[in-house]
């Protein structure tokens, strides 16, 4: 078998929807998602969490709205901050028409929960009223009772199932911009899900492996089953679902995307476990650097190698590089060539060359890294 670059991913073409100005599907970028955890009501909380994520490169929020007065909330919220806000509702089709009101720009919906034909009427007529897209979330854990009876358990001819009975009341109401999610905690059963979803319609998918773990753990989980789908060329937009901050949720998505090559941004740091020939703290030294650059958004890539085994190699594919040397003296790489020394503590002098390179790169094509719509 041939070597084949991650550049030759082939993305499966979908239709593309937009939610608020992001668009999803087609060809355009793969966004980021999270999901707030503050309770909705408590709108300066739930403002300060979204922007947390905004600085981390989130591109689309989703916020609860269990009852009134958090779909009410949304009109605060959603004029405090800059990415579009989906609404996350479950059974009672008001909270969907007052999310969709408040300025929600997606609706994170099941339209076969929300009961009468009437009330699925009235939701789609809100979401065309107000620019609202939609997005059909099955999950394995909230099947319905007439596919757990007809399959036996969940399974991913069930998940594809629900989601195909949940599409065709959009469709049968004339409304097109949706979105689709069939979600499950086991891998292995949300992949074959997505993969059997993606072979018998063109709409957007939405992936996920839901409810996956705490940060460690849901991190190895997430990277298994999305990395699985997006090397296949499936997913449209995506979250990681962690037990932990939703900042947290954006850097694991973020990280999972620049390993494949689908999106560029911010610092990719290539190092090394480090061990007994190592001419500094390398565990330390980077995660100093992870904090101190993560306000970086344009693409660079920075190697941090201990010794001189590997380091020169990394460096000649790596924007900067730093390699240990004896006595404490570590050579510094410029675009793969050798540039000078430096002794002692290196935070301090990479932190402010990769922000020298950021800005010259930034300054030399103004357009080439904007935030959140990297390539």
């Amino acid at each position: 078998m041939s070597y084949r670059p991650y550049q030759d991913i082939t993305r499966r073409r979908s239709r593309q929807i937009h939610v608020g100005p992001v668009a999803v599907g087609g060809d355009a970028p793969i966004s980021v998602q999270t999901m707030t955890n503050t309770l909705t009501t408590d709108i300066p909380a739930t403002i300060a969490q979204i922007r947390r994520a905004e600085a981390a490169g989130v591109d689309i929020v989703r916020v609860s709205c269990p009852d009134q007065e958090s779909a009410l909330a949304l009109k605060h919220i959603v004029a405090a901050v800059r990415v579009p806000i989906v609404a996350d509702i479950h059974f009672h089709y008001k909270r969907a028409i007052e999310a969709a009101q408040s300025g929600a720009a997606c609706l994170r919906i099941n339209p076969g929960n929300i009961g009468s034909a009437e009330r699925v009427r009235d939701v789609i007529a809100a979401a065309r009223d107000h620019g609202c897209s939609m997005r059909i979330g099955v999950n394995a854990g909230s099947l319905e009772k007439h596919l757990l009876e007809k399959y036996g358990e969940p399974n991913p001819e069930a998940l594809v199932e629900s989601a195909l009975e949940h599409a065709k009341i959009l469709q049968d109401h004339d409304f097109h911009e949706f979105k689709i999610s069939v979600k499950a905690s086991d891998v292995f059963l949300a992949v074959a899900a997505y993969q059997q979803l993606a072979e018998v319609c063109d709409h957007p998918l939405h992936i996920g492996i839901t409810e996956a773990g705490g940060k460690r753990a849901g991190t190895v989980k997430s990277a298994i089953g999305l990395g699985n789908l997006l090397w296949a060329g499936i997913g449209d937009t995506m979250r990681v679902s962690l037990s932990a901050e939703p900042e947290e949720e954006v850097h694991v998505g973020w990280d999972i995307l620049k390993s494949l090559g689908l999106r560029h941004r911010g610092v990719k740091i290539i190092s090394c476990p480090s061990c007994a020939r190592q001419g500094f703290n390398v565990i330390d030294t980077v995660a100093k650097l992870e904090e101190r650059l993560a306000h970086i958004e344009t693409p660079i890539s920075l190697s941090i190698i201990g010794c001189v085994v590997n380091g020169p190699g990394e460096a000649l594919m790596t924007d900067l590089g730093v390699t240990g040397g004896g006595a404490g003296r570590h050579m510094v790489y410029m675009a793969g060539k050798t540039d000078h020394t430096l002794q002692g503590d290196m935070v301090e002098h990479v932190v402010e060359l990769v922000e020298r390179r950021a800005a010259e790169l930034a300054s030399a094509s103004p357009t080439a890294a904007p935030p959140k719509a990297a390539e």
